[in-house]
């Protein structure tokens, strides 16, 4: 070859060729001017790849010019932030032609709002009055310092049965993420609370000053801060522009708070764009508002640009014509109509039962069947409203010997052995944080709640928290164990080497793991998994951030797949479930006072939003969808009558002018599966086999 021939350039090839018109209208949007486009709403129907084309709107402005430090990406996790961050690079790499081994631009800003919060918030703390080693407490930390604050005030003695501490703070966290006025929302969503208003405000103000001495932010902090710092016009005119584009995932589950930051942050829309489906709406128990996407165009002149993404690239026709229909009744909505190459002769159905026993035999029968036709039981799942209507299901299935999963379980910073760890971790980042001081303490053998609450007050009390700890006196039976501790604490304080003074921790907290548990050998594989996640973090301050802002879903002792099985099926509540698809779902309980819940029926907001939930569990379906209808089924905790069984009916958003999206079936245990006419005593289930086989265990 000539010294003067050079290798071909790089091929590239048009990374959106496989968009359709509608993700290309959206992707594309902006590109033919060369300033910065008005606001963009786009509506993405379930299955209709929203993810891929908000990532191929990230890379499509990258690839025009944008800057990718100047991005602002919000999400709802961690990790969607990361596989948003993935597909994305994954686009450049093709339209660049970039080699595998390079390294795609990266996006800077790309977070949880909560992070993005708490990363703002440390950057202009002096400016703002915070603390610069401020520290982020959980929501147990949280809990914990209102029950001290209410025991403080008294109000654990009130004659008349005073709200507990998980409420209070569900109250308090309510009224700052909808900005609605205390009196308000206690008349409407908790209205046996409406006597104690003016205590609640006391109790409030004790919690934020108990907060702020201590250098502590809750998870509202971090919107509230963000938002009360924007509302200083030199501070929102310097942070607004430092983005020239402001990107936001699942924007129907945003609250007020959060509405207004992004309103703060572009309060012409330009550069805004957020991606949303109204008909997902199903979080309003965490203050999400409906009305922030059902508004959004509104809020600019001239309005946003609204692009409806309907091609759906997961159900088959029949399941999407049911759900269509549906939705189709709420009275406020942003019109689509879900379509799919999919065709199938197959509809959904509607199994009406006996009782939730016979339901629950019938959901068994059906999996095994499915199975057997080749569908593993990964992919099947049974939905439900509520946590315990699963529970004959779980019976059914463990007779039968189905393994499943069922979404829940201990969640990893509710261990005790974590918070222990990680309260270890906080107190020596921020030495007035009580609460983490408080539960460390008491873990040197020797000290009790009272010598702790001495060394705490102590340390409050103190110009320098950390000299008045080091000169604390415990207990003449504690101070050899105190002695080891204080030198551990010494050290963490020292110039940290992260990650490896987790190794200073766990070598001081392991004796006392072992001495507290019985199971501290399964309790420390959780300790292991937090070293490990530890080594993907520059400093101990932002593990202790993203770890408290979107930790992992679940302890190893508590949670998690049955591992000595091949395959299991899935359990999950409808909230769980979204953003989940399944080839085969059954949705339990498909009646009225269920779907609806008889709890969410005291408005027509209620009402709509029960009707959403609905839509999402239908949605999560590929290919099966059964919708279960016992005519009798036990409801637990209710206020007025108590727990007892009602006789149901078809959920109301499913009315007779629907019947033709479905097929309906009579009672199906009458026949069991093998067609034989049924015998003998009703419900009464009997395994022989099993019994003989018994004497010759």
């Amino acid at each position: 070859m000539p010294m003067s021939a050079r290798p071909d350039p790089p091929q590239r090839t048009d990374p959106f060729a496989a968009l359709n018109a509608q993700q290309r209208s959206a992707v594309e949007h902006g590109a033919e001017g060369s300033s910065i486009p008005g606001p963009l709403l786009v509506i993405a129907g379930a299955g209709s790849g929203k993810t891929m084309t908000l990532a191929s709107r990230v890379a499509k402005l990258v690839l025009d010019g944008a800057d990718p430090q100047r991005l602002l990406l919000l999400t709802f996790s961690r990790r969607a932030a990361q596989e948003m961050q993935r597909r994305v690079g994954r686009v450049l790499h093709q339209a660049l032609g970039f080699a595998s081994t390079q390294r795609a631009p990266q996006l800077h800003w790309a977070g949880t709002f909560h992070g993005i919060g708490a990363r703002l918030l440390r950057e202009y703390a002096p400016q703002i009055g915070l603390a610069e080693n401020f520290t982020i407490q959980d929501r147990g930390d949280s809990e914990d310092l209102m029950g001290l604050v209410r025991h403080e005030l008294k109000f654990a003695t009130t004659k008349n049965r005073f709200p507990l501490k998980g409420t209070c703070l569900g109250i308090y966290s309510r009224v700052l993420n909808s900005r609605e006025p205390l009196g308000e929302l206690l008349r409407t969503v908790y209205p046996w609370c409406q006597v104690w208003e003016d205590e609640l405000k006391q109790l409030f103000r004790a919690y934020v000053a108990a907060k702020q001495a201590q250098c502590v932010l809750d998870y509202d902090d971090l919107l509230l801060y963000w938002a009360q710092m924007l509302g200083e016009p030199a501070l929102a005119r310097h942070v607004s522009a430092r983005f020239d584009h402001v990107l936001v995932d699942e924007y129907q589950d945003t609250n007020r708070l959060q509405a207004a930051i992004l309103l703060a942050l572009k309060p012409d829309g330009r550069g805004l764009t957020v991606v949303g489906d109204d008909a997902q709406s199903i979080y309003s128990f965490r203050a999400a508002e409906v009305r922030n996407i059902l508004d959004f165009p509104a809020l600019f002149t001239p309005p946003a640009r609204i692009v409806t993404l309907e091609r759906n690239y997961r159900s088959t026709q029949p399941i999407l014509d049911a759900s269509n229909a549906v939705i189709a009744l709420a009275p406020q909505r942003f019109g689509k109509q879900l379509w799919s190459d999919a065709a199938s002769s197959e509809r959904p159905s509607l199994i009406t039962m006996r009782d939730e026993s016979a339901q629950a035999a019938w959901v068994a029968d059906q999996v095994l069947r499915h199975r057997e036709r080749g569908i593993a039981l990964k992919g099947q799942a049974a939905l439900f409203r509520t946590s315990h209507h699963s529970a004959a299901l779980e019976l059914e299935l463990t007779r039968r010997d189905i393994p499943f999963v069922k979404f829940g379980g201990l969640k990893f910073l509710e261990a005790s052995h974590v918070k222990d760890v990680l309260s270890m971790l906080r107190w020596a980042q921020n030495p007035r944080h009580r609460m983490a001081g408080l539960r460390v303490a008491q873990l040197v053998p020797g000290i009790g709640t009272a010598s702790a609450k001495r060394l705490l007050d102590a340390m409050a009390q103190a110009a320098d928290p950390v000299g008045a700890l080091r000169a604390f006196k415990p207990p003449p039976a504690a101070a050899s164990d105190w002695a080891a501790w204080a030198a551990t604490y010494d050290a963490l304080r020292a110039a940290p080497h992260w990650p490896t003074e987790l190794q200073q921790v766990h070598a001081w907290y392991l004796p006392q793991l072992r001495r507290l548990h019985d199971d501290a050998a399964i309790r420390e594989g959780d300790l292991a998994q937090l070293a490990r996640l530890a080594h993907g973090y520059a400093s101990r301050e932002s593990f202790l951030a993203e770890l408290t802002l979107d930790p992992p879903e679940a302890t190893s002792d508590e949670s998690g797949p049955p591992l000595r099985d091949e395959d299991y099926m899935i359990l999950s509540t409808i909230h769980a479930a979204k953003g989940q698809e399944w080839k085969a779902v059954f949705v339990l309980n498909a009646v009225d006072g269920c779907i609806p819940s008889d709890m969410a029926t005291g408005n027509a907001v209620e009402i709509e939003e029960e009707r959403r939930l609905l839509y999402v569990a239908m949605t999560r379906a590929r290919q099966h969808l059964h919708l279960m209808v016992p005519q009798r089924f036990y409801v637990t905790q209710q206020a007025e009558h108590g727990d007892r069984h009602l006789y149901g009916s078809l959920t109301r958003f499913i009315p007779p002018a629907l019947a033709d999206r479905f097929e309906t079936n009579a009672t199906h245990d009458e026949e069991p599966a093998d067609g034989f006419p049924s015998a003998g005593v009703p419900g009464l289930r009997l395994d022989l086999a099993a019994g003989v086989r018994s004497m010759w265990s």
